[in-house]
């Protein structure tokens, strides 16, 4: 489409067409995954925290799989390991914390705790395997197996906790037929309008001569992350405060264990500097660190609008370090 479009526009317009096309498609898109996630969850009578968790957080985290495994195929190490890391960044210093500057995020969940280990313990064995400058098939598919059993143990949560979630309090209002198919069509405008909004992110970049490492970790994850935005966003304004929670950190599992762990298995990565890795896993642990220390105590906590401007103080902080490396 945008081939076509350069016979009638400015070559250097084209990027910016991209980047608004792409962000109007993850807008609408975000909007129809929270309503079929939401009334899929009421059918089948499961909180909309574990949906969450895993329907939302893996369909919004798509896009990161279509690009790392793709990046690797290609040889571009850099950016199919950045892609994850910086997304991973970007989820918590840019997206959650976005969201909780706009409107706080009351923390209702109290079997976060769980959640919130395996999202760390996931992230300390990426950054174990990735010391020797390499992350390996057998390493990938120890990453598969992670996700397979944690979201596997979070369903089983599910059918064992009292019905005390509003999703399996409130009737839904869609045939769940129809829930299915908008859930299905928003995960492919996501997967579209992130393709959209990453090529013209990166036509951009590309412009200011900086390396596939830096446009990873920040311009593509970035972009990447925009359907966890809008849909945690969008949850929140609707009032579906465990959705958007549960979706950054499923988003986090299904990046690491997910995504790198599928791109490893399929074809093996290489680190090209690992001093640049362990600071990028450095500061995705101080971010995960402080996103804790925000939520605390699960029980009664809440995500401020001072502790998202602080994260997103960071987040720009972070981007500040990156580009003047």
């Amino acid at each position: 489409m945008f081939d076509a479009l350069s016979t009638v526009l400015p070559a250097q317009a084209i990027p910016y067409l991209e980047l608004a096309l792409g962000l109007a498609a993850l807008i609408v898109c975000g909007n129809w995954l929270v309503t079929g996630s939401v009334q899929l969850a009421r059918f089948l009578k499961i909180g909309t925290f574990i949906v969450g968790l895993t329907v939302v957080a893996y369909g919004t985290s798509a896009p990161e799989m279509f690009i790392s495994i793709g990046a690797g195929l290609r040889g571009a190490h850099d950016i199919a390991i950045g892609n994850v890391i910086g997304s991973n960044i970007a989820n918590i210093g840019a997206i959650l914390a976005t969201v909780a500057v706009i409107a706080t995020i009351p923390i209702r969940n109290k079997s976060l705790a769980f959640d919130l280990a395996a999202m760390f313990v996931v992230t300390a064995l990426l950054l174990v395997f990735g010391l020797d400058s390499a992350i390996g098939r057998v390493e990938g598919l120890v990453l598969v197996c992670a996700l397979a059993v944690y979201t596997s143990w979070s369903l089983v949560r599910a059918k064992k906790r009292a019905p005390d979630d509003a999703a399996e309090s409130v009737p839904h209002s869609m045939n769940p037929l129809a829930a299915a198919a908008l859930l299905l069509a928003a995960l492919v405008g996501l997967k579209f309008g992130s393709d959209w909004f990453v090529e013209g992110a990166r036509g951009i970049a590309l412009k200011w001569g900086v390396t596939e490492r830096v446009i990873a970790v920040s311009i593509v994850a970035v972009g990447t992350s925009s359907p966890e935005l809008v849909t945690s966003m969008v949850a929140v304004f609707r009032k579906e405060n465990d959705l958007s929670i549960g979706n950054i950190i499923g988003s986090n599992m299904f990046n690491i264990a997910g995504v790198l762990g599928v791109t490893a298995a399929v074809t093996p990565l290489s680190i090209g500097d690992r001093s640049l890795f362990v600071s990028d896993m450095i500061w995705l642990f101080a971010f995960s660190a402080l996103l804790l220390l925000a939520m605390l105590p699960l029980s009664r906590g809440k995500v401020s609008r001072i502790e998202g401007g602080v994260l997103l103080s960071l987040f720009a902080t972070y981007m500040v370090v990156l580009y003047r490396g």
